[in-house]
């Protein structure tokens, strides 16, 4: 696979960064506090994690064309690194056993606002 160049690499870090955001304020405004952006763990990244009340989410943000682009992105790989990282991240949690988690996708689309996809995928339990 050929290396894509440096002005393609900055310009899609810069539009994940940017649909990262939108799905932060469109989750905000549905009353979900966003507690980490881009959280790294040893298994792999996750893009936002949000909580309201016990329901702790973890996101997974695609910048697509379409909808079924987006869920078409969220492969198996990515489900499984996406579980290995919430659960390491909950261990981590002083009120673990009181927390629910899911697992949903944010697709941000051309010149709309952001769609949230709730249980993107379902973890392992």
């Amino acid at each position: 696979m050929a290396e894509r160049p440096l002005a393609s690499r900055r310009q899609a870090y810069r539009r994940g960064h940017r649909g990262e955001w939108l799905a932060s304020a469109a989750l905000m405004l549905k009353g979900y506090r966003i507690l980490a952006r881009r959280h790294r763990t040893r298994f792999g990244e996750i893009d936002l994690i949000a909580r309201r009340g016990d329901l702790v989410l973890f996101v997974e943000v695609k910048a697509r064309r379409t909808l079924m682009e987006a869920m078409e992105a969220v492969r198996y790989d990515s489900e499984r690194r996406i579980e290995s990282a919430a659960d390491l991240w909950l261990s981590r949690q002083p009120d673990y056993s009181r927390l629910s988690m899911r697992f949903d996708m944010v697709a941000v689309l051309p010149w709309r606002w952001p769609v949230h996809v709730e249980n993107a995928f379902y973890g392992r339990n």
